[in-house]
């Protein structure tokens, strides 16, 4: 029988937390006396980076940490990963700068409503908008003592009880009408997020189209980082500005060729390597500059 426990001990090597913790695909870490807070799986969780791997806190004591290790995806062999890629100079820019970055595997469906909230929006208000949307709407969690209140993120049914006008409360704008009209679409029935799964990434990505608010980036972010899709390929404005420059400096290049080329370059973990462009050109904040 396994032992409850508060903490435990993920012995990851390799595994950069803040990076992955604050590139954008995840909105629910916040950095706090030296440990990063957030919910995972309707749990508050705390973690620390360590020489020998991740500590993790809970609220209680626990037996089952599956849910964490599946969220952190720390077993997967990055140095495979790494070889995937390109032997090019941009690709090898962005792993020297960004050694250590992760994908995280989220829940579909808070990672796709958090995407849609993301439409326009930099990551620190698509963070204010999911801790809104969290504090009116969702469960209240199980905390230390002494902590102050954090809640879950509120399941489709309890968002498509509530009118656009409360959901434009918690500053989703214009956002508001496609997650209401997402979440009764799910509760409906009409797509099922839990047999996405076992379909092929276009499957998968053309069942998530038919639900408002979401394009192809959209889908491509809820695919990689909610679902595992390798190949998907989310392209927003910090991409599109790595790609144009660090591989196509001083021409003109037409969408469709752009596509093609993400399409055949990048490899079986084009995801990954997507990810990796995204945060090291977001940490330069500038246009990249080879050589």
């Amino acid at each position: 029988m396994a032992e409850l426990a508060r903490e435990h001990l993920f012995p990851v090597r390799d595994y950069d937390l803040a990076a992955t913790l604050t590139s954008g695909q995840a909105f629910r870490w916040r950095l706090r006396e030296g440990f990063w807070e957030g919910v995972v799986d309707q749990q508050w969780v705390r973690l620390q980076s360590r020489d020998d791997g991740i500590i993790a806190e809970v609220p209680q004591p626990i037996a089952d940490w599956d849910w964490l290790a599946q969220y952190l995806q720390g077993d997967l062999d990055l140095d495979a990963i790494l070889l995937s890629f390109p032997d090019d100079e941009p690709m090898r820019l962005s792993v020297t700068a960004c050694r250590g970055l992760r994908l995280l595997r989220q829940d579909p469906w808070e990672s796709l409503a958090s995407f849609i909230f993301s439409s326009t929006k930099q990551i620190v208000q698509i963070q204010q908008i999911v801790a809104l949307v969290c504090e009116r709407f969702g469960q209240r969690l199980l905390m230390p003592p002494g902590h102050a209140p954090v809640f879950g993120f509120p399941l489709p049914e309890r968002l498509a009880a509530c009118s656009e006008m409360e959901l434009r409360e918690c500053k989703m704008g214009f956002r508001a009408p496609h997650l209401l009209r997402t979440a009764k679409m799910l509760v409906r029935g009409e797509v099922t997020l839990s047999s996405l799964h076992s379909r092929t990434v276009n499957e998968a990505r053309n069942e998530l189209l038919k639900l408002p608010g979401v394009g192809t980036k959209i889908a491509n972010c809820v695919l990689l980082f909610a679902y595992g899709f390798p190949t998907a390929f989310p392209v927003d404005v910090w991409v599109m500005k790595a790609l144009r420059q660090m591989y196509f400096p001083r021409r003109r290049i037409r969408q469709k060729r752009l596509q093609q080329f993400v399409g055949t370059h990048f490899g079986p973990y084009a995801g990954y390597a997507q990810q990796y462009l995204f945060h090291y050109t977001r940490m330069k904040g500038r246009s990249p500059k080879l050589g």
